[in-house]
């Protein structure tokens, strides 16, 4: 034997773990510097009103460029009666990407009067691809993908949230 001692198959997965923990905190690290802090988010109850029912939602509010930029990044899971909703100052077309986001996403962008303009279902985990509101939008709910055609949403269906009242 080349080494004074024997490492057992306990020894070496403790040591992946190790290099795949030391990993993710490095990545993390670096990310948390590119954009400053990780934000936190305030949370609201919104409706999805479609012509089945009525969907009752908590949501985590985007509503700073920083928490734009950041989203949904680095999480793994996400409740089914979970979500977030990205709120600007004015309405624009919407341009986002899922750099970052593990989670596969139904997007759904709203204009103005609550209303859903576009559907983007089943969004590609870590894909630096386009996906844009086609025109001018004031908000992007984003879902666990298959939300869309697991709660029967569809475009024309309205948002209701407290936050877009105010942006009226």
């Amino acid at each position: 034997s080349v080494l004074p001692f024997k490492i057992n198959t306990y020894q070496i997965i403790l040591a992946v773990i190790l290099v795949v923990g030391l990993t993710a905190v490095f990545y993390s690290v670096v990310f948390a510097q590119s954009v400053g802090t990780l934000s936190n988010f305030s949370r609201a109850k919104i409706s999805v009103v479609s012509e089945i029912k009525t969907h009752t939602l908590e949501v985590e509010l985007a509503l700073t460029p920083q928490q734009h930029a950041q989203g949904l990044m680095f999480r793994r899971s996400m409740d089914a009666d979970k979500g977030m909703l990205f709120v600007y100052k004015s309405e624009t077309p919407i341009s986002m990407w899922m750099k970052n986001t593990s989670l596969p996403l139904d997007i759904f962008f709203i204009d103005r009067d609550g209303s859903i303009i576009k559907i983007v279902e089943r969004t590609v985990p870590l894909s630096t691809t386009n996906i844009s509101s086609g025109r001018a939008a004031i908000s992007a709910l984003e879902l666990n993908a298959g939300a869309a055609s697991r709660l029967g949403i569809q475009v024309g269906d309205k948002v209701l949230a407290d936050i877009l009242k105010t942006l009226r």
